[in-house]
């Protein structure tokens, strides 16, 4: 039988999300590492693993090299990635691999860039309108919100949810980011606001989608775990059933469930044992349509869990305490790595004000990138 060494989330860091004038992605990255080095108690010289996410604003042709260079880092191993949104948790999927294996003892793992200030509002359209199939959707001029309201209308229909169902993920996640003065969005809003908002694509309004922001998250997986807590990186796996909207199957099983079973089968942890989820949320809809293939909700039923408090920080659940991508911001790959870098506070005891009154002992992270494309699931345990 083969001996895998044990990964852990040694330690975390990020930028607060937001507009940062002047600043780019490298700085944006450089500040991450260097919280996260700090909190693992690790110097730039113990790092013998790097992995870097894409940068629409700096698109190098090798980022972690550059990064490497530009933050004096001289590792064995390096390597850059480009997964959509599903690339942060990508990522520490492979330094898992590479801790594992014993191929690597510290991998520093980051992504950041400027993308609220660093590029005009049509280069950001552009940017997102390339998911899309360069022969059969970019020619009809759909972008990143249309081809997710087109989703939501099909979801919507078989399961019977409605737009004030949506609206009240809107509306915690909102509650959650006014607790953290990192988040972007901060303002109070209702279920009346949501609904209110401007139309962006039926049936989402603006504050069903994620603002744009800059910023950048880190995070470090080691063979040793960190001060703070024993975070052990359980299981981990992935899904890939397609890449365009037009190639979707069945909107009921877009491949999130496949990567989760094969992280709690390799956790030896059972979805009922989880105490804290970090979800992407790229729009309430992704969240939704998330929780219930995931089987954190039966099917139709995951806003009826909301409204009962269950993922509320007092309930039994706890979801995106940071505030997720819908208001503590999304900027690129570091959007997704903050669901990971609070499920490391969190279960580290760390949070500051966000602490929950019951430390997390098994948090469950799902990202998707594209358009429910990729899916990466990961599994942590605090094991002290």
């Amino acid at each position: 039988m083969t001996t895998h060494t044990p990964a852990y989330l040694r330690g975390a860091g990020g930028t607060r999300f937001g507009k940062h004038e002047g600043s780019g992605a490298l700085d944006l990255m450089a500040s991450a590492a260097q919280q996260a080095l700090t909190s693992a108690g690790l110097a730039r010289g113990d790092v013998d693993g790097l992995l870097c996410g894409y940068a629409t604003t700096l698109p190098h042709l090798m980022l972690s090299t550059l990064f490497a260079e530009r933050f004096s880092l001289h590792p064995t191993y390096a390597h850059s990635m480009q997964l959509g949104g599903a690339t942060g948790a990508a990522m520490l999927m492979a330094a898992r691999e590479l801790v594992r294996s014993g191929r690597c003892r510290n991998v520093l793992v980051v992504a950041g860039e400027n993308r609220l200030s660093g590029q005009s509002r049509d280069s950001s359209i552009q940017t997102l309108a390339q998911v899309g199939d360069a022969d059969f959707e970019v020619p009809n001029g759909a972008s990143v919100p249309a081809y997710y309201a087109l989703m939501a209308s099909e979801y919507m229909h078989r399961t019977g949810i409605t737009s004030t169902d949506l609206a009240g993920f809107a509306v915690l996640m909102r509650e959650n980011a006014i607790d953290h003065p990192d988040a972007h969005l901060r303002t109070p809003i209702t279920v009346a606001d949501v609904l209110a908002s401007k139309p962006i694509a039926t049936p989402l309004s603006l504050l069903d989608c994620c603002p744009i922001s800059d910023g950048a998250m880190a995070l470090v997986v080691s063979s040793e775990p960190g001060e703070q807590a024993a975070i052990r990186m359980r299981g981990a796996g992935q899904a890939h059933r397609h890449q365009h909207l037009t190639a979707m199957q069945d909107v009921m099983q877009c491949g999130a469930s496949h990567a989760a079973a094969i992280a709690l089968q390799e956790a030896g942890i059972a979805t009922g044992d989880f105490d804290y989820l970090g979800i992407y949320d790229s729009f309430t809809i992704t969240l939704v349509m998330l929780l219930e293939e995931l089987g954190f909700a039966p099917r139709a039923e995951a806003a009826a869990r909301l409204r009962h408090g269950d993922f509320a920080r007092t309930g039994a659940l706890p979801l995106n305490t940071h505030g997720g991508l819908l208001s503590y911001g999304h900027c690129g790959v570091a959007g997704g790595m903050a669901h990971v870098v609070e499920a490391w506070r969190q279960m580290s005891g760390v949070a500051g004000a966000r602490q929950l009154a019951r430390t997390p002992q098994h948090a469950f992270i799902h990202a998707d990138g594209g358009v429910m494309s990729s899916h990466v699931s990961l599994a942590l345990t605090r094991e002290r």
